[in-house]
């Protein structure tokens, strides 16, 4: 069988989701969507169903999964309804759905509910991706506020650079935020992972822990705090011996400058380890470091066998505990969000 495993450490999902919310201080809800950015969404859910105080996912769809899973914690849609048709189911299962449109209001609006609704609703406060302006954002409110169908409304909103501290549009977002519907009473959420963990002002009713979440910082330096909780292992089957001078792979992109021993590995971009991320991306070796080399193919890729005790069997850890996702997505030349995402074909093992 061929040998791919994903193991997911629940364990740090529980540390990395109290070490945020002690950051945060107040509510936080854990992010789950895409699958619990690949990680698998029931499963992270029922794990933290005793610490957190709800869920967030991208659409209805999800939010049923772990209905019928028995997760009972609040859920909020983070992307709302894309048919009014969706509100009883809404109702029916307790979920919480962000407004973020026009489209959306009204068709709220127009749902006679039996029981009011908690919603969302968003501001855009300069990301420019979703949301109401602020300029119509307080007529937004006070019809939500004032409808049948609504028992509360949480006032909400994204940010686009929080990641990167030095740049002014997180306090510039901030303050426009704090500008419109400003009564104490109403609770708020601003801070995503960056939020939480760069950006104190964020700090409000409720914090969204999304990446950090799974143990990886959105910021371009890393917190030893958190821990991540996918490893991706796999196994040496193939080894040989190539002289100086010779090229390997694809496209020749890898050319020896010693004698070099290649080991074949069952990972490529099938299983979702970026095809970019050829030539030099760091892995472990049996706990040693070691490198890609050559280009990642759709089924196998080469690594450098670099100590003469490895061979056939030798375990690889492409990311995990000592090589970091960011690390290899940087290699790559894209994000971590979307390498975890992206991961397939794998036996996922899960550790409590």
């Amino acid at each position: 069988m061929r040998f791919l495993e994903a193991h997911i450490h629940l364990a740090n999902l529980r540390h990395n989701y109290q070490y945020l919310k002690g950051l945060h201080g107040n509510k936080v809800l854990a992010v789950i969507k895409a699958n619990a950015y690949g990680h698998g969404a029931v499963q992270c859910a029922k794990a933290l169903s005793d610490l957190a105080d709800g869920f967030a996912v991208a659409a209805i769809e999800e939010a049923l999964t772990l209905r019928s899973a028995g997760i009972t914690l609040p859920i909020v849609l983070l992307e709302g309804v894309f048919e009014a048709s969706e509100y009883e189911l809404i109702e029916q299962h307790d979920l919480w759905p962000v407004v973020q449109n026009q489209n959306q209001l009204d068709g709220l609006l127009a749902y006679e509910a039996k029981k009011p609704l908690t919603v969302w609703l968003k501001m855009d406060s300069g990301m420019h991706r979703a949301g109401f302006f602020p300029q119509d954002y307080v007529k937004a409110f006070a019809q939500l506020q004032a409808a049948p169908q609504v028992a509360k409304v949480i006032k909400m909103t994204h940010f686009a650079r929080a990641d990167e501290p030095e740049q002014l549009m997180t306090a510039q977002q901030i303050a426009a935020f704090d500008s419109v519907v400003t009564d104490d009473k109403i609770e708020e959420s601003m801070a995503n992972s960056a939020g939480i963990l760069a950006h104190p002002d964020s700090h409000r009713d409720w914090g969204r822990a999304g990446l950090a979440l799974y143990g990886l910082s959105p910021m371009a330096y890393p917190d030893a705090n958190l821990k991540p909780v996918m490893t991706l292992k796999t196994k040496v089957f193939g080894v040989r011996e190539l002289p100086i001078g010779e090229v390997i792979g694809y496209g020749s992109i890898f050319k020896t400058e010693r004698m070099t021993r290649v080991g074949l590995i069952a990972v490529g971009y099938a299983d979702g380890y970026p095809r970019l991320a050829s030539n030099d991306s760091p892995v472990m070796i049996d706990g040693k470091p070691s490198r890609i080399i050559g280009r990642v193919s759709m089924d196998m890729t080469m690594v450098d066998l670099n100590d003469d005790a490895q061979g056939i069997g030798s375990e690889v850890e492409l990311w995990g505990e000592h090589v970091s996702a960011n690390t290899v997505a940087a290699v790559a030349g894209t994000i971590s969000y979307e390498i975890l995402c992206n991961v397939k074909r794998a036996r996922f093992v899960y550790h409590d």
